[in-house]
């Protein structure tokens, strides 16, 4: 584990002659509610190395090594999104072995499924969900880090292999290219419908009013306690709550301490308090009807799709998604197709934008 910035220099020094190198990330959201970069895995022909960005290391350095080389990742655009988070994040060159996998019409995606496909080596899961923050990490925490990068680069061999075979080369990199360009983008949460968790929409207005009040208190309690909100209260006991004391139903309180459970019991009188005329409204999105003319062509088009996807023995929804033809079956523009898809699907390259 490097810890220190002298080991990481050495670890720059040891990297810099290798123009292809194996890349991962471990955050840890799962025991905290600020979600951080808890570790980087890397791996070369010659090693495996662990960066501890929790002991205050500088990482740019270690980012800016990386920027003229070829960067393999299983996954990469969460790994994309945490990098940036700490630094400036844009190697030459990302390959990407999920995308190219699926391309390849693979249909188990996940790195153990794939290591296990070409490899014959079973990866352990014991790690998936542990607490990355740790430190020490203890041994298996270790081996489960490493064999996240130790298999990539041969792994990105023999995938690459299969595009050129199969004539996918350019399919690869125009997804590729978009969801690098999709990892970018800032996602903002939606303070005005963030409380809509799974489950809200069945209750009442009322029981919805309760619950929007209890989701933004729990949400303020696990900010200050730095932790996920189920840490709190988990989703099923915030709907109990609401629906229960929105019509006056008893109901048990959640187990909590002194103090968290008499906040509590304030914003759930608070709560019922509000009146009914700023209660949340239940909006329903209707989209636009399709005419007669645009269903004949989403079947058409669903139509080509299924056949050539069958041709190729790959996923449809790798062709294009329904929510892809829907579009393109209204607007023969949209950009919800690549040009390799449009090209197999015979749409053609879209209009110049005006």
């Amino acid at each position: 584990m490097i810890a220190d910035a002298a080991g990481l220099e050495d670890l720059l020094d040891r990297i810099a002659d290798f123009p292809v190198i194996a890349f991962d990330t471990e955050a840890d959201s799962l025991h905290c509610y600020f979600e951080k970069l808890c570790l980087i895995q890397i791996s070369t022909p010659a090693e495996n190395a662990l960066v501890d960005p929790l002991a205050d290391l500088p990482i740019q350095p270690l980012l800016d090594a990386v920027a003229d080389k070829r960067v393999v990742f299983h996954g990469a655009d969460y790994d994309l999104r945490m990098l940036r988070r700490v630094g400036t994040f844009e190697p030459r060159e990302i390959f990407d072995t999920m995308i190219a996998s699926r391309l390849c019409g693979v249909d188990q995606l996940g790195l153990g499924a794939l290591v296990e496909r070409h490899f014959g080596v079973q990866l352990s899961k014991s790690s998936q969900k542990a607490n990355w923050a740790r430190r020490p990490l203890p041994p298996e925490m270790i081996d489960y880090a490493i064999n996240d990068t130790r298999f990539l680069l041969t792994l990105c061999e023999r995938i690459e292999a299969d595009l050129h075979r199969l004539g996918r080369w350019d399919w690869f990199t125009e997804s590729r290219d978009r969801m690098v360009a999709a990892s970018r983008e800032v996602r903002e949460r939606d303070e005005e419908n963030a409380w809509r968790i799974s489950g809200s929409a069945r209750l009442a207005p009322r029981a919805q009013s309760v619950l929007r009040v209890l989701w933004f208190w729990r949400d303020a309690e696990a900010r200050a306690w730095n932790r996920p909100p189920f840490h709190v209260i988990g989703n099923d006991e915030l709907l109990r709550v609401a629906e229960c004391a929105s019509i006056g139903r008893p109901f048990s309180t959640p187990r909590m301490a002194n103090r968290r459970r008499r906040s509590f019991e304030v914003a759930l009188a608070l709560a019922l308090q509000v009146p009914e005329a700023e209660w949340p409204r239940t909006e329903r999105k209707r989209g636009k009807r399709r005419t007669n003319d645009q269903l004949k062509r989403f079947d058409e088009l669903k139509a080509i799709r299924d056949r050539i996807a069958a041709d190729l023995q790959i996923d449809p929804a790798i062709l294009a998604s329904r929510g892809a033809l829907e579009a393109v079956s209204i607007d023969s523009d949209s950009p919800a197709l690549m040009r390799w898809q449009r090209e197999l699907l015979g749409l053609g390259s879209p209009a110049p934008a005006a």
